[in-house]
Parts: structure tokens; C-alpha cells; sequence
């Protein structure tokens, strides 16, 4: 599974909160700091493993334009390359709604016939009265299932593993969670290639 989302949407909160390790994922005040394919490896308590790959945030003026194209060259390699790739979950910032670059990346998933779904980040951060509003509207403009989650408070968390859950072989069921079990980082000349990190962060 991968998560794409623009930088600063809250990826690395959801994925510590999903694996249950605090600090798995670092976390910036400054975006923009992913810049190659981050993988880790998820072991669950029956024994099942799948893989999450972080890929880096997009939309970062700050960077060169040169930078963001050749991020998203690498995104884009690697999200239609990679056979054991199940699905990209592409986060989006409850509090913003849909950019015009969360339509184009979608347009683009199912131009390739890629599963996706819509996973809200930072609804913890809306008044009540307005989260609703704010979910139909993102499942209005992008026609597809939508997850709200807060990487904060864990709402959420186990709506995605059940989507991750579906999305896997059925020959590997998902369990409840367990630990992350180690890390690699994919430089952006290497977007076919992955390799374990020795060590668990």
C-alpha cells in the first residue's frame, strides 16, 4: 500500500498511529522533507506482513520547480511499476478539501486502473458541525470511499486497516496490528528497488 498526500497532511502522524510506534515516521514542521519512497514493514500479530510505502508530499512551493517535477517522475515510477503494489491511499487534509492536485493525481490513478481511496486526515481539528460537510464534499468531488481519520486521537485507524484488509491477497489476512519492523528509504534514482533496513526505528 502507498500514501500519497500533499506535504504537511498529516502522513507521517497517520502512519505512526497505524503501525503503533511513536517517531516510526518523522514528523516536520517543515514540509517537504520526504524526498524519496519511504517503505516499512508492518508485522502483525498472526504473522502477516505488508509493506507501506510513504511516498514524498507534493505541492511544496518552496521547492524548485525542477525538484517537484522530479518528484513526481519518481512518484509517478513508482506507483505504475510496481507489481505488488495493492492500492494508494491518498491522504487528504479534511480542513482544506480537494486541490486541484488531489483531482489530477486520481484522474490519473484510475487512468492506470490503480485502486484508490480518499483517507481525511486531521478531522479532529474540525468543529462537529462541520465535519460532515466536509466529508460529503470530498466524497462528492472525488467519487470515492472516504475514511476520516486523526492521526492524533486514532479515529479512523481501524476503518483503514479494514480497507487495507481488502485490498491485500486473501491468502493474507489482516490481523490486528503489531510493530513496524524495519524501514528503507528509496533514493529517487531507484524507484524499482527496495532493501530492509537492518534496524527497527
Amino acid at each position: 500500500m502507498a500514501f500519497a498526500g500533499r506535504s504537511n497532511v498529516g502522513k507521517s502522524t497517520l502512519l505512526n498511529r497505524i503501525c503503533q510506534r511513536k517517531g516510526l515516521a518523522r514528523t516536520s514542521r517543515t514540509p517537504g522533507c520526504t524526498r524519496g519512497v519511504v517503505i516499512y514493514r508492518c508485522g502483525l500479530r498472526d504473522g502477516t506482513a505488508f509493506h507501506l510505502a510513504d511516498l514524498p508530499g507534493y505541492g511544496y512551493a518552496e521547492r524548485s520547480r525542477d525538484e517537484r517535477r522530479a518528484w513526481a517522475g519518481h512518484i509517478e515510477d513508482y506507483v505504475q511499476r510496481r507489481a505488488s503494489l495493492r492500492g494508494v491511499l491518498v491522504l487528504v487534509d479534511a480542513r482544506r478539501g480537494v486541490e486541484d492536485e488531489e483531482l489530477q493525481l486520481i484522474a490519473w490513478l484510475r487512468s492506470i486502473n490503480r485502486p484508490y481511496a480518499i483517507i481525511a486526515t486531521k478531522v479532529d481539528k474540525l468543529p462537529r458541525a462541520e465535519r460532515g460537510r466536509a466529508l460529503a464534499a470530498i466524497k462528492s468531488q472525488t467519487r470515492a470511499e472516504v475514511i476520516a481519520t486523526s492521526g492524533e486521537s486514532g479515529e479512523g485507524r481501524d476503518d483503514v486497516l479494514r480497507l487495507v484488509q481488502r485490498l491485500l491477497p486473501r491468502e493474507e489476512p489482516l490481523a490486528q496490528p503489531g510493530t513496524a519492523e524495519g524501514v528503507a528509504e528509496l533514493p529517487p534514482d531507484a524507484p524499482g528497488t527496495t532493501a530492509a533496513h537492518p534496524e527497527a526505528r
